[in-house]
């Protein structure tokens, strides 16, 4: 046992190391763009990505070891976080949280409702103080030409000029002619027999899309109240290049995320404590086919003109990914419990009133991030939450935080919270 263990620990703390490596080189990424092992990378890129990384470990931290020792406390067996790294990819922010195992089946919907709202509680208030340090420590409004020189011709007023495809189309010839001379990706001509190579004139893309970062109503309330200066608050397309900020960005999503009364989801202990097994699994399912179809809003347009386009054994492509998006929807409604029957006629109603508000509203989108949460959510985690054994009825403190649990979940939440526009 005690072997077992040792071994236990010793994968949980090789997890930990690694998470703390791969979300120090996702910050530095952020930052300055900068990306071991695929571009040049310095120590300062490193320090810069410790920004990001400890208050992001530090909040992650606190809500695992909230669900931990409340565990405990209720003589739950538990074991101690374990932490999930992602590769150093562009885009990615070096982790997908962490989690605890519960080693015993917790019977009491009482104790179910204290494990699942201590962690969201315990991250919360580290989120809390993350964004205000971040919000009453900001750099003055010339930082961003730091990270952007180009963008200081502008002076304060640069937003109005570098989100436009004229300037990024020209700033990306500049770099294409400067900084990637050397990529193997560069064409080249040879023009005469001696071998002399010269460029191919630059062809620009077709389209320039910039990062965007919806806040939710909390964070734009804190930054409201807490900078000093309006103009140090970071635009929505650079709250990137704001380490702290972005570490207390991502630690409300994942604070909303858990509160989602879904399920077993960290909201859906908390909801269905509040409210009990009927009621829950009624506004568990509202919700969940809510958020699968915002998911997979505008996802496939009929004004796609590769949709009609011969595909696979001489059938148009539209065929093939009907089919294809109509089985993702059918495997992430089988949470809902139903027979396959009547999931396969929600997947086709669901996939038919997107189509049809697509064709209607083309400019209608939902956030198709969240199509990978939903599946988990449906296939792994579950939507209706399952009968506790003691079903005894929460006190009026517990009452109390659960609707606040709640709260929190509404101004914590953004729709799309990192996009492309």
């Amino acid at each position: 046992m005690k072997e077992n263990n040792s071994k236990t620990y010793f994968i949980q703390a090789l997890l930990f190391i690694v998470t703390f490596f791969t979300t120090t080189l996702a910050g530095g990424w952020w930052v300055h763009g900068n990306l071991w092992p695929w571009t040049p990378y310095s120590w300062a890129d490193f320090r810069e990505g410790l920004n990001y990384s400890i208050p992001f470990l530090l909040f992650l931290t606190f809500h695992e070891f909230g669900h931990y020792f409340t565990a405990r406390y209720h003589k739950v067996k538990s074991s101690l976080p374990y932490y999930i790294p992602l590769p150093p990819m562009e885009l990615l922010i070096g982790t997908m949280g962490a989690v605890i195992r519960l080693k015993e089946h917790v019977k009491s919907k009482k104790i179910q409702f204290d494990i699942g709202i201590a962690g969201p509680l315990a991250g919360f208030i580290i989120a809390l103080c993350v964004l205000t340090y971040g919000f009453v420590n900001l750099p003055e409004p010339e930082y961003i030409f730091k990270i952007h020189p180009e963008y200081e011709q502008f002076g304060e007023n640069y937003a109005d000029h570098v989100y436009t495809y004229e300037f990024q189309r020209a700033q990306d010839s500049i770099n294409y002619m400067t900084v990637r001379r050397e990529a193997d990706s560069l064409r080249f001509i040879s023009e005469n027999k001696e071998g002399e190579w010269k460029y191919k004139a630059f062809e620009p893309y077709p389209e320039y899309p910039n990062i965007y970062i919806t806040k939710p109503l909390l964070f734009s309330a804190m930054e409201k109240v807490l900078v000093d200066d309006p103009a140090k608050v970071p635009n929505s397309r650079e709250l990137m290049h704001y380490p702290i900020l972005l570490a207390g960005f991502l630690a409300l999503i994942f604070t909303a995320l858990n509160l989602m009364p879904i399920g077993q989801l960290d909201g859906g202990h908390i909801l269905y404590g509040l409210i009990g097994y009927k009621k829950h699994k009624i506004v568990a399912s509202i919700m969940f086919v809510c958020f699968l179809f915002y998911a997979g809003l505008g996802l496939i347009s009929p004004t796609d003109s590769s949709l009609y386009e011969t595909g696979l054994l001489g059938f148009p492509d539209f065929i093939w990914t009907f089919i294809i998006y109509i089985g993702f929807l059918f495997v992430a409604l089988k949470g809902l419990r139903k027979s396959a029957k009547d999931t396969l006629m929600y997947a086709v109603i669901i996939f038919a009133v997107q189509f049809l508000i697509a064709y209607l509203y083309p400019e209608v989108q939902g956030y198709h991030g969240w199509l990978l949460f939903v599946l988990v959510i449906g296939r792994v985690l579950g939507v209706v939450h399952p009968k506790s054994q003691i079903e005894e009825p929460l006190d009026m403190k517990r009452k109390v935080l659960g609707w606040l649990a709640l709260i929190i979940f509404i101004i914590s939440l953004s729709p799309a919270p990192i996009d492309l526009i």
